[in-house]
């Protein structure tokens, strides 16, 4: 017999669940989010009614909004920019010609202001000569694979990173391995300690590290954070910046959030850098908050990895993080002084070559995304790959089909518990065509799979921040470590096997078997993937 609640207990519980409302309520509505939120609204609101009015009185202002999406519609059709991108516009702006032209011109492009641009031209001189090739070591290696040797020059030639030996690479399988790792490092640091993220939030994670880096800065270390506005816009308070550095810690937030419609917006700093004294550094999925080490569950458990360059490699990630910073706080400082030779620590004889590189939305290069396509080209054998968002484009596509096709065994896990609702319905959406052309699709069952690594061939392997989706690959600025015939790309397939082994295959019955509405919402989502 089915035991009945005591009235005042189940009273009791409808109060605290109701004050929990009030109280998440309340907390939104005095965040700056709503005030920016609802600032921006209003902008646009205006800018509505404003075209609205002048429309019903004006037939030539009309034409006028008309003309605009049509030339807008033009512009983008003539565009150097994705297709799948360009489709997502166009359809909106012909649906709503009256609006569709001003909502692109607002939102649809990376355009920079005049004084951008000449900061940015300056920052990639200054980079690229920082990062200009030295020695023949690394041509030496992959002079004997022709195949090596294009990706590697493509990512100098494009990103400005070279390529590098003397580097060792140790591959963590879990956020809570790569994060007590680091917590050793940064304790240890002499001169500097540089940290570049997309999220930080307190608890357990971040404060344990912001106690030893604030402790360092007593000591006279050069501490450094850069994390981006909306991807901790919900985690840390509005001041945060000078919270850090009444704490001796250098401190500055990219791309802030303000109350000004502007398509900078799209444009976030999704890196995960981390550079102790120059010759050691990190990067890989891992953000600064408790679910990415499992202290707090949000999605099952939380898988994600990362990586530990020692040796010149790690130059490539000091320079990344001091071009943003530049660029974010407009410090002017010579890179020289951060070099791996002037605090060389231990020497480092790691075999293979290791490129770290950046990718940046500011150019017209999808570097993240050619290098996922060079390693699926150019595969013989196998192709392995875990991400947490499988929003791929047809190109992307058409490349996994190809190799499976021709025989490379190509596997792919994604999550089997989301993060993200409509990202997970796309990402489902695009089994079926995969599927179909023998690509084995895993999903990780104990909960979400944040991590982000490519391994091909027992030879290549990729570690870094990009995602399988539209944003990593054409909006965000990323960076990524790309590995050839060295020892950790073994580690790399090893703890992709063991994670296989702790999903459940997904068989092509169940990725098609769906009803029309499911089969509507999820082709509604796939049209509209590249603005989510």
């Amino acid at each position: 017999m089915k035991q009945r609640i005591p009235k005042e207990l189940s009273e009791l519980k409808y109060t605290s669940r109701r004050r929990s409302i009030f109280s998440q309520l309340a907390k939104l509505l005095t965040h700056r989010v709503f005030f920016v939120g609802l600032f921006i609204v209003l902008q646009l609101a205006v800018l509505v009614l404003m075209v609205a009015y002048f429309s019903s009185y004006f037939i030539q202002f009309y034409i006028f909004c008309v003309v605009i999406s049509w030339i807008s519609v033009l512009w983008i059709v003539n565009r150097n920019s994705h297709p799948d991108y360009k489709i997502a516009w166009i359809v909106p702006i012909m649906a709503f010609p009256l609006f569709g032209g001003l909502f692109y011109l607002l939102f649809g492009g990376n355009q920079l202001s005049q004084w951008n641009q000449r900061r940015m031209e300056r920052l990639g001189k200054m980079t690229r000569e920082a990062l200009k090739r030295e020695g023949q070591e690394a041509e030496n290696i992959i002079a004997s694979n022709p195949a090596a040797g294009n990706q590697s020059r493509y990512l100098f030639r494009t990103s400005g990173c070279p390529p590098h030996v003397r580097t060792d690479a140790v591959y963590f399988p879990t956020g809570e391995a790569v994060w007590k790792s680091m917590l050793e490092e940064i304790s240890k640091a002499e001169h500097f300690v540089f940290l570049e993220v997309f999220i930080i939030e307190e608890g357990v994670m971040w404060n344990t590290m912001l106690d030893i880096l604030e402790e360092k800065a007593k000591q006279g270390v050069d501490v450094r954070l850069l994390y981006d506005d909306i991807g901790s816009l919900f985690t840390v308070p509005k001041n945060y910046a000078k919270q850090m550095q009444q704490r001796g810690i250098s401190c500055a937030v990219f791309n802030p959030f303000r109350p000004v419609v502007s398509i900078r917006l799209n444009n976030r700093d999704h890196r995960k850098i981390c550079v102790v004294d120059g010759h050691t550094g990190y990067t890989g999925g891992i953000n600064l908050a408790d679910e990415y080490i499992n202290v707090k569950e949000r999605f099952g458990y939380w898988k994600d990895n990362g990586i530990l360059l020692r040796g010149e490699a790690v130059w490539n990630l000091t320079v990344m993080f001091l071009a943003n910073w530049d660029y974010t706080t407009g410090m002017h400082e010579s890179f020289e002084a951060y070099r791996p030779a002037v605090w060389p620590g231990e020497p480092y004889t790691g075999p293979g070559v290791i490129q770290p590189y950046s990718d940046s939305p500011l150019t017209q290069e999808a570097v993240g995304c050619n290098v996922y396509l060079n390693l699926i080209n150019r595969a013989t054998r196998y192709i392995y790959i875990t991400t947490p968002y499988l929003v791929i484009d047809h190109t992307l596509t058409v490349a996994l089909q190809t190799a499976a096709k021709s025989g490379v065994d190509v596997r792919i896990i994604t999550p089997h518990i989301p993060d993200k609702k409509k990202v997970f319905e796309v990402t489902r959406a695009h089994y079926p065509a995969l599927l179909e052309a023998g690509v084995k699709i895993y999903e990780f069952t104990p909960g979400f799979i944040h991590a982000k690594t490519f391994v091909v061939d027992d030879l290549y392997g990729v570690v870094g921040t990009i995602n399988l989706d539209y944003r990593s690959l054409y909006l965000h600025f990323e960076c990524g470590v790309w590995i050839y015939d060295h020892p950790v790309v073994h580690d790399i397939r090893d703890d992709f096997l063991e994670t296989m082994s702790q999903s459940q295959e997904v068989c092509l019955e169940s990725a098609t078997r769906l009803g029309w509405l499911k089969r509507f919402y999820r082709a509604l989502l796939r049209l509209f993937a590249p603005l989510l």
